[in-house]
């Protein structure tokens, strides 16, 4: 194999300090004090003959685990040795004090400062890239996203406005994106119809401010900024392509990037695969012939996929963050990896250099 520096553009270390106490329903403070239930539900499940959900249960198991890990510090540690050393991890915090699940014990002044502590300790250093959040409905949510991007220079923002708000959302466009763009920033956003949702929040809305045509507006106000849609769509939208099925809204986000990208109007928009690769035998083979194509549209797309693993969220599914890697790897070949490992994540981060004639129609 040649030698790849990998960067793993999508990983959360926050805790269950993090999130709110009734988050995702109440019963789960209950779950949390008490983690040998889920087991032994696990267990009844399994002596009736219902493995495939007693498995579900187990992973969820190894989920609650995870974010009960004392700090970001232990959930970084678990994730590094996965991949090979010298690796970058992008660290998405998340805010969801607002999201009406009840109170978060830990908040965001202190997830951030957690974070820069990460950064600074980390080995070997700059492997640590933490990204700033922000929900722009809390003033005080926006001052510390500020705090985060101009004190503790951070070196990215990550917005989640599948909580409750549209990504063109006032505040966003008039404080937070101009000064991200003045720093030379990139973004990352939630773009699937799964993930974390405001109580209050119907799927109807959800998905109206997650959809990727819904950040249109943002685009054409902030062209070279340079923009991620997480998740290329998600699960449920590589499903319905793959089985050609219709999705909410008859509109498949997966294509609807694919377009948005290989037509060439916005050269700063990407996307990663963070999660959905999780379902590896049904949609790594998708992936490969999206990226394999000698046209004009395919390398452009090409050239916009980042790797990411979306760990621990992942810790609900079978495959390890190594297993993965280790498939796309072998499934991609070694140019396809590393263009999405390591070329389009040097591009992306950092501004790096990279062929322009894709996006002056010279390709």
């Amino acid at each position: 194999m040649s030698d790849i520096r990998i960067t793993n553009c999508h990983i959360h270390t926050f805790t269950a300090q993090h999130v709110p106490r009734s988050f995702p329903f109440p019963a789960i403070r209950f779950l949390r004090s008490e983690p040998g239930l889920i087991l032994a539900l696990a267990k009844f499940l399994r002596t009736i003959g219902q493995e495939h959900i007693s498995e579900q249960v187990e992973r969820l198991h190894q989920f609650l685990l995870q974010g009960s890990r004392p700090s970001q510090a232990h959930i970084l540690e678990d994730v590094v040795r996965h991949y090979p050393r010298g690796t970058r991890f992008v660290v998405l915090p998340m805010d969801m004090s607002k999201i009406e699940r009840g109170p978060v014990p830990v908040g965001l002044k202190d997830q951030h400062d957690e974070l820069a502590q990460l950064r600074d300790a980390a080995d070997p250093a700059g492997s640590v890239v933490p990204f700033a959040t922000v929900d722009p409905r809390d003033p005080t949510s926006v001052a510390e996203c500020l705090r985060a991007l101009n004190e503790l220079e951070f070196k990215g923002l990550k917005i989640y406005p599948r909580l409750g708000f549209a990504p063109d959302n006032p505040v966003l466009m008039q404080q937070i994106y101009p000064r991200v763009f003045e720093l030379g920033l990139p973004v990352m956003t939630h773009c699937s119809r799964g993930g974390v949702q405001g109580r209050y929040v119907c799927d109807y809305k959800g998905d109206g401010y997650t959809r990727p045509h819904a950040y249109l507006p943002v685009l054409r106000k902030f062209p070279q900024m340079r923009l991620c849609f997480a998740h290329f769509g998600g699960q449920v939208d590589w499903a319905a392509y793959s089985n050609a099925k219709d999705t909410r809204g008859n509109e498949n986000w997966m294509e609807q990037i694919r377009e948005m990208i290989g037509g060439g109007e916005f050269p700063n928009l990407w996307t990663d695969i963070s999660y959905t690769m999780f379902h590896f035998e049904a949609f790594a083979p998708i992936l490969r012939m999206l990226l394999k194509g000698d046209d004009v549209a395919s390398r452009r797309l090409r050239s916009r996929v980042l790797f990411g693993s979306d760990f621990y969220m992942t810790r609900q599914e079978e495959l390890s963050e190594r297993a993965v890697s280790i498939r796309l790897r072998n499934t991609l070949g070694e140019d396809l990896f590393k263009q999405i490992a390591q070329t389009n994540p040097e591009v992306w981060l950092d501004g790096g250099s990279e062929d322009k004639s894709l996006w002056t129609g010279l390709g």
